[in-house]
């Protein structure tokens, strides 16, 4: 039996059964592993089975007697979806071996019935690769591109059809891997020597001149250079976030939401260990993370804290720059977090009054003339400018300051921080800089 097929069901089942995240249980996976390729395999297998599970959904469920597929248990639904997976998805797995090796993992995991089943199933595929998909825009674009048919309405009514089917071919893609030099250790042009004696091609990114991006992502992350410091993995969107707050030398800065730490570490990089920045984050596992960034980054102003932020105090307007990089429902980073898109139903109402009572309390320690900086990796505007507008209606003394003189212009949208995904090839964000004038 394929053992990397096995940890592939295994981390594909506790996510779809139990609603965990699948970065930790690849990463732990990854650690049994010692082959590249092999990483590699199981990444894609893992990400791109969870992300297109209502694809395969869908046509598993029209090779099948509908009735009788409903009832189907997920353990078996999910070698469904692996075997399908490989023969729509993996051109490099020759067709035999996707569907003896799916026959046979259902032989060792379950028993010969459902290896028969899984058997006739995906031969009938191969047989009748051509699947008709509903005539009505949204059921289509739900079913094609395997995402719920609530996400594809909400951004049909915002963009249109025609930009949502973008946004949602952008979203299947594989994504690249974003890195951020480490000004304190290095600098980019020694980086990119480095990663060219090595083989591992750096493009620059438009929107930032820390930012670069590379297709051979496990090698890069697997390369010693990360564990010394050289660099941090962050998106282009999220770079821009800090440098939106614009961080400037000796600054006193709180970041209230700051797991896993790839913000408030950039901060500490741009400002060069000058000043201090206060780290706060309610979950233990979040700011271990945040304690292992900075001695890997060579970061010394930084004070981490572990305490939910709308208990940490006191809370004195003493800080030059507040950043709230807020829960929010992730619509802007369905690219990498394979598994969002099933979890799009979350008590909206309640992430909202969660946004709306964080940026009353980071209000708080905002000093007169300071800076307060409110950002999402979402692109509802829910979440995002309905968020800004009431709680500038509330909050007179805070000001908008425009994004373009911080960020550049192509990424500005009504004097905020906005990107979509379909249009700039970068995670979707949103973030609105504001300055305390004062009563």
């Amino acid at each position: 039996m394929d053992l990397i097929r096995k940890e592939a069901y295994n981390i594909i089942l506790k996510v779809l059964k139990n609603h965990v995240h699948s970065d930790r249980l690849l990463d732990q996976a990854f650690k049994k592993i010692e082959d590249d390729q092999d990483k590699n395999f199981l990444n894609h297998l893992v990400r791109g089975t969870i992300k297109m599970k209502g694809n395969l959904e869908y046509i598993a469920a029209s090779l099948s007697d509908k009735e009788k597929y409903a009832k189907t248990d997920l353990k078996i639904k999910v070698l469904l979806y692996l075997g399908l997976f490989q023969l729509k998805y993996c051109n490099s797995v020759p067709e035999h071996s996707a569907v003896d090796e799916t026959v046979e993992l259902a032989k060792q995991l379950l028993n010969p019935k459902v290896a028969d089943y899984v058997n006739a199933l995906l031969r009938n595929y191969l047989r009748n690769p051509k699947i008709e998909y509903p005539s009505n825009p949204v059921e289509r674009m739900a079913a094609e591109h395997s995402f719920p048919s609530e996400l594809i309405e909400s951004w049909i009514e915002d963009y249109g059809e025609d930009e949502t089917e973008l946004l949602c071919l952008y979203f299947n893609e594989n994504p690249k891997l974003s890195i951020r030099v480490n000004r304190i250790a290095t600098d980019f042009g020694k980086v990119k020597k480095y990663m060219d004696k090595k083989g591992y091609e750096l493009s620059a990114s438009e929107c930032s001149d820390h930012i670069f991006t590379t297709t051979f992502n496990q090698a890069v992350l697997n390369d010693v250079s990360f564990e010394e410091g050289y660099f941090s993995i962050q998106d282009g969107s999220a770079a821009m976030v800090v440098e939106l707050l614009d961080p400037q030398m000796d600054d006193y800065i709180l970041d209230l939401f700051a797991g896993p730490g790839g913000k408030c570490t950039y901060i500490s990089e741009i400002i060069e260990n000058t000043g201090e920045v206060i780290a706060v984050d309610k979950f233990p596992q979040k700011t271990k993370l945040i304690k292992s960034a900075i001695h890997r980054l060579q970061i010394t102003n930084m004070k981490i804290i572990t305490e939910d932020a709308f208990k940490y105090g006191p809370k004195v307007a003493a800080y030059d720059r507040v950043l709230l990089d807020v829960p929010c429902s992730g619509w802007g980073v369905l690219q990498k977090k394979a598994e969002l898109r099933w979890q799009h139903n979350q008590d909206m109402k309640s992430l909202i009054k969660l946004q709306e009572n964080a940026l009353t309390t980071g209000a708080q320690f905002v000093k007169v003339g300071g800076i307060l900086v409110y950002s999402t990796c979402t692109i509802n505007r829910q979440e995002n400018e309905e968020q800004i507008e009431k709680f500038l209606q509330k909050n007179g003394e805070f000001e908008l300051v425009d994004a373009g003189s911080s960020i550049p212009s192509k990424y500005v949208s009504n004097g905020v921080l906005r990107t979509l995904p379909h249009r700039h090839m970068i995670d979707g964000a949103f973030a609105a800089k504001m300055v305390k004038r004062g009563k």
